[in-house]
């Protein structure tokens, strides 16, 4: 099991990014930089890079909509010829929401621009002429625009043939499509004890028709991390960020973070954190995420716990250990917990 963390992306990218470079010793394999709706990501990733000289770097997400299958594919390029070999590319379907609101692109399609836009990632990493016609048309044809596009490759060598993709998704459709196609899974708010219940049809089903080449699915999970007699009071940090996807990420109806609660048993309180939350009542809505919720999906409490929570996700199929240390000592928790692994 590999070790990594979420950079902070509300804060200042570059003292974020310098606290993560400085983890790199106490043996953090991985960094993965979110960017929703404020500093993009690939920025603070070229910054990792030569700030790092052994950490993989990731983005977490980057969304399929506001950029064009052949811009990801560059900048996964781009960004693991700068870190010699160390990129991992996350990509998801993000929501209405962002893509709409901020974006300005309409949401539609997210499975099928998701596939596509792996598809023609690893296609353009090989350097193969893009001739392709889908939801993405590459060389856009005559009659919907000057007509003098032509298909091309890849003006540069990319270092590998591949980058390592990674899709997050939570609903049980794109669940299936990610243990098919990727090379790696980025779930939210995972809960090792429940995960089984709510994904482990999916997963199967995807893995049945999975390519022997891709190897097995990797997955990214985990949560608060803090270790002593008394942190198991750190698991409330996690409330106001659950309140948040549970209750703010989209409107009634249209939020997959409420369907997963929902999922996990907690129906009614999902409901009341969206209550709340979407009558702007956002520490209502946080005190009233379940106790059970918080500490399940957190690493929290004596040493003996940790270890025991550790274990859990492993057994859960979690291959990297994704954790926010939360203390005076960052370092020394990722050497500790590094240890265990």
């Amino acid at each position: 099991m590999e070790l990594s963390m979420m950079l902070d992306y509300a804060g200042d990218p570059r003292r974020a990014a310098d606290q993560a470079a400085a983890l790199e010793p106490a043996g953090l394999d991985a960094v993965w930089v979110a960017e929703a709706w404020g500093f993009d990501s690939p920025t603070i990733m070229g910054y990792l890079a030569a700030r790092t000289e052994r950490l993989k770097i990731g983005s977490a997400i980057l969304n399929v909509y506001s950029r064009t299958p052949g811009l990801i594919a560059q900048t996964a390029a781009g960004l693991d010829a700068l870190s010699g070999g160390r990129a991992m590319l996350g990509l998801g379907a993000s929501g209405p929401q962002v893509v709409e609101g901020w974006h300005g692109m309409p949401y539609d399609k997210p499975l099928g621009r998701t596939r596509e836009t792996v598809e023609l990632c690893r296609r353009i990493w090989r350097r193969e002429t893009i001739d392709h016609h889908g939801i993405t048309d590459m060389p856009l044809p005559p009659d919907r625009g000057t007509g003098l596009g032509k298909p091309l490759k890849i003006l540069t060598r990319p270092v590998r043939p591949t980058v390592p993709v990674y899709i997050a998704s939570l609903g049980p459709v794109n669940v299936r499509m990610t243990a098919e196609i990727a090379d790696g899974w980025l779930p939210t708010l995972f809960i090792p004890e429940k995960a089984a219940a709510v994904w482990g049809g999916p997963l199967a089903e995807g893995t049945a028709e999975r390519s022997p080449e891709l190897g097995p699915l990797q997955t990214v999970a985990g949560g608060l991390l803090a270790i002593g007699a008394d942190a198991a009071a750190v698991r409330d940090l996690a409330r106001p960020q659950i309140a948040l996807y549970v209750g703010g990420m989209g409107a009634v109806g249209k939020n997959f973070y409420n369907d997963l609660a929902v999922a996990y048993g907690y129906e009614e309180e999902a409901r009341r954190i969206q209550e709340l939350y979407l009558a702007g009542r956002k520490r209502d809505a946080a005190a009233a995420v379940p106790d059970e919720f918080c500490e399940l999906m957190t690493l929290c409490g004596p040493e003996g716990y940790v270890r025991e929570r550790v274990e859990a996700f492993r057994e859960a199929g979690v291959t990297m250990l994704n954790v926010t240390p939360v203390g005076p000592e960052p370092a020394k928790l990722i050497e500790t917990v590094k240890n265990w692994l």
